[in-house]
């Protein structure tokens, strides 16, 4: 298929640029999936499309200060990082005006850490050995920023919203968002009508948000990510799919996650790795039967995703009516499920 495929027009005025007061009072576009019809509602909504035995995953990912901003010694030129990875002192990073950093270039990013870059990688990639005094996550939530994404223009007043309330691992460069409409209030009904919630981990970095740049979209190269999940969430959903209950993922990282270890297990499994998984059509899910998740970028790799769910004719069809009733897009957006009833 081409990226021009999943390509459509968006208002910039539809670009949310703050999250909604409240968390679950965010739109819900309801999409059922093998008839077509569409319903308009709120978030918390979403509990009565939901039924007693479904499971619900989440990504508990925590999005980190993942930007930092610094300075090249000698020159003083100044340069932005944003670090996709953590491996103890190492980090792997996006940069800024990248072929001006080689080996052995020394970025300052305070007079509390500095970076040494020990290796160069493809697309604006540095390996940089970090520096610092203490605890290298206590000294990032003093120097670095928020990585809120670059259309996304007004400055974040409570960083708190730019996460998910139950993200527990850190080390993520981008909110996984689909789960930014839950609150605690919401995930007690849901519990107490007898919805299962669980979580894996995804940390989102450049695989999931990385522009596809090439036509030919099977010539786009999937950056990987790390995943994790646990033996106890193994046991409840191969349990769950035994039963023949849904399976309902929250976003696309949770739902790659899924998919890539059922794929490689034929069962879900207590594990962890790196996943590069690249879903669009034609594609058979194997793991999950309905999703939770935001309103996409044009001809990004997650409205390939979804299209592969459904179809993209759908997708597209259903993205038309969004714009249509001005739903708000993109990580402060509104939500949408796309289910199998």
């Amino acid at each position: 298929m081409k990226l021009s495929d999943f390509d459509f027009y968006l208002p910039e005025e539809l670009i949310a640029q703050h999250p909604a007061e409240k968390r679950d009072e965010s739109r819900l576009l309801v999409l059922h999936k093998n008839t077509g019809e569409i319903e308009h509602r709120h978030f918390y909504d979403i509990i009565n499309y939901l039924k007693e035995g479904d499971v619900l995953v989440r990504n508990n990912s925590k999005v980190i200060p993942a930007r930092l901003y610094g300075t090249k010694k000698p020159t003083g030129a100044k340069v932005e990082v944003l670090i996709l990875k953590i491996n103890n002192d190492e980090c792997e990073c996006l940069c800024g005006n990248a072929k001006a950093i080689k080996e052995g270039t020394i970025i300052e990013f305070s007079d509390k850490l500095y970076g040494e870059c020990i290796a160069r990688k493809e697309e604006g990639i540095r390996i940089f050995r970090m520096h610092y005094e203490g605890i290298f996550l206590e000294v990032l939530n003093e120097v670095g920023m928020m990585p809120t994404p670059p259309y996304i223009h007004e400055k974040l007043k409570d960083n708190s919203r730019y996460n998910n309330i139950y993200a527990k691992i850190n080390g993520s460069a981008a909110c996984p968002t689909a789960g930014l409409h839950f609150t605690d209030e919401l995930n007690k009904k849901l519990t107490d009508k007898g919805i299962e919630i669980l979580d894996v981990t995804l940390h989102v970095g450049l695989g999931t948000f990385k522009p596809v740049k090439e036509e030919n979209i099977e010539d786009h190269n999937m950056h990987s990510e790390y995943y994790s999940m646990s033996s106890y969430t193994a046991q409840r959903l191969n349990l769950a799919k035994k039963e023949g209950r849904r399976i309902i993922t929250v976003g696309t990282t949770s739902t790659r996650t899924l998919e890539t270890i059922y794929n490689l297990y034929g069962e879900f499994k207590e594990c962890e790795g790196n996943t590069s998984i690249f879903i669009y059509p034609p594609y058979e899910f194997r793991s999950i039967d309905a999703l939770i998740t935001n309103f996409h970028l044009p001809k990004s790799t997650l409205i390939m995703m979804i299209s592969a769910l459904c179809s993209r004719e759908m997708i597209l069809d259903t993205y038309k009516v969004a714009v249509e009733n001005r739903y708000r897009f993109f990580s402060f957006g509104d939500s949408m499920f796309i289910d199998n009833e």
